[in-house]
C-alpha cells in the first residue's frame, strides 16, 4: 500500500476529531457522533482512492453515519476497503471521558474480516506477547505466559477491561491471578492500541467488545507487531443469523491477525479527548492542536504527529 496515503489518512481523522472535540463535554451523544462522522466524509472527498467503507457505522443508505457499502474517496487510484470509526467513543467525547478517538484503517481489497455490527470477544497483548495468548487458555495462564516473555510478576501487569457486567467473572479471575486492572468506560481500541506501547502502562487487553473495534485494534497489532485473537459472541439469535448470513458460521472459531486483518494494511488515529495513546485535541485562538498516529503493517512503521491547525489560513473542518 502506497506510503504516500498515511498522511492523507491523518488528515481524514483530524477533521472528525476537530469536529467532535467541538462539542466536548456537551451531553449530546448523538451530535458528537454526527459532527464526527460528517467532517471524516467530507474529509475523504479530497483522497484520491477507490474506497468502500466494510465496516463502518450506520445502515446501508444511512446519511447520517458512515455506512457499509459506502464508496469514499475521489473513486481513482487503488482499490481500498476501508473500515472506520468516526467516533470511538461518543459517549466519552460527550461527558468529556478519557480514550475517544477517531480511527482509520485501509487494506487492499478483500483484507477485512466482513462481520456484522455484533460482539467479539478479545485478547491483545504487545510484541513481547506474540505467539503465546489464547482465547481457549484461563486468563491466569495468558498472563503467566505474558509475564515470563515480560521477565515480570504477573502482579506488574496491567489489563484492561470494559467495565461492564458481563465481565464480573473475567475480573474476578483476573484479580485471583494476581494482575493488576484497569476498568473502562469505553475506549477499547485505545486500550488494545496501548498494550503495544511499552510506556503505556497497560500490558494486556481482555473481554468481550465491539466487532468492528476488534477488527481496528486488529489492524494496529498489524503495524505494531503485537498479537491478538478473537472470537464473534453475538448477542442474541437475530445477531447470530447476520453473522451466518455473512458466511462465517462456526461461532466457535478463533480469528487470528491476519484473518481479521490480512495483506497491506495502514491504521491512523486521532486524540479527540486524553487517551492510552494520544492527547486530545486542544483548542487556542485560532486554532487548534492534535495529537495522531499513524502506522504501515508493511514496516511496522509507527509515526506520531502533532499538528497546528490555523482556522484562519484554511476552512476549519
Amino acid at each position: 500500500m502506497d506510503r504516500n496515503l498515511a498522511l492523507e489518512a491523518v488528515r481524514v481523522t483530524e477533521a472528525a476529531a476537530l469536529a467532535s472535540a467541538r462539542l466536548m463535554g456537551r451531553g449530546d451523544v448523538a451530535a458528537t457522533d454526527l459532527a464526527a462522522a460528517e467532517a471524516m466524509r467530507k474529509a475523504f472527498r479530497s483522497i484520491a482512492i477507490d474506497g468502500v467503507v466494510v465496516i463502518g457505522e450506520g445502515e446501508p443508505g444511512d446519511s447520517d453515519l458512515l455506512y457499509c457499502g459506502e464508496r469514499v474517496g475521489t473513486g481513482t487510484g487503488p482499490e481500498i476497503d476501508v473500515a472506520l470509526d468516526a467516533l470511538e467513543g461518543a459517549t466519552i467525547c460527550a461527558t468529556g471521558g478519557f480514550n475517544a478517538l477517531s480511527i482509520i484503517a485501509f487494506a487492499e481489497r478483500g483484507g477485512f474480516l466482513r462481520c456484522p455490527d455484533t460482539y467479539m470477544e478479545k485478547i491483545v497483548v504487545g510484541q513481547e506477547g506474540r505467539g503465546l495468548i489464547d482465547l481457549d487458555q484461563s486468563p491466569k495462564d495468558n498472563l503467566r505466559a505474558l509475564a515470563d516473555a515480560k521477565g515480570v510478576y504477573v502482579a506488574d501487569l496491567t489489563v484492561a477491561v470494559l467495565d461492564r457486567p458481563r465481565h464480573t467473572n473475567l475480573v474476578t479471575e483476573i484479580r485471583r491471578a494476581g494482575a493488576r486492572i484497569k476498568l473502562l468506560s469505553d475506549g477499547d481500541v485505545a486500550a488494545g492500541m496501548a498494550a503495544a506501547k511499552p510506556d503505556s502502562g497497560i500490558d494486556m487487553l481482555l473481554g468481550v467488545g465491539g466487532s468492528s473495534q476488534g477488527i481496528l485494534t486488529a489492524t494496529a497489532m498489524r503495524c505494531t507487531g503485537g498479537d491478538m485473537q478473537a472470537r464473534l459472541r453475538p448477542r442474541n439469535e437475530e445477531e447470530a443469523a447476520r453473522v451466518r448470513e455473512a458466511g462465517l458460521t462456526d461461532m466457535d472459531k478463533k480469528y487470528t491477525l491476519e484473518e481479521m486483518a490480512g495483506g497491506s494494511v495502514m491504521f491512523a488515529a486521532t486524540g479527540v479527548t486524553n487517551s492510552d495513546m494520544l492527547r486530545g485535541v486542544r483548542f487556542f485562538k485560532g486554532g487548534a492542536m492534535t495529537n495522531s498516529v499513524v502506522m504501515r503493517s508493511r514496516t511496522h512503521t509507527i509515526r506520531y504527529i502533532e499538528a497546528i491547525h490555523r482556522f484562519d489560513l484554511k476552512p476549519e473542518y
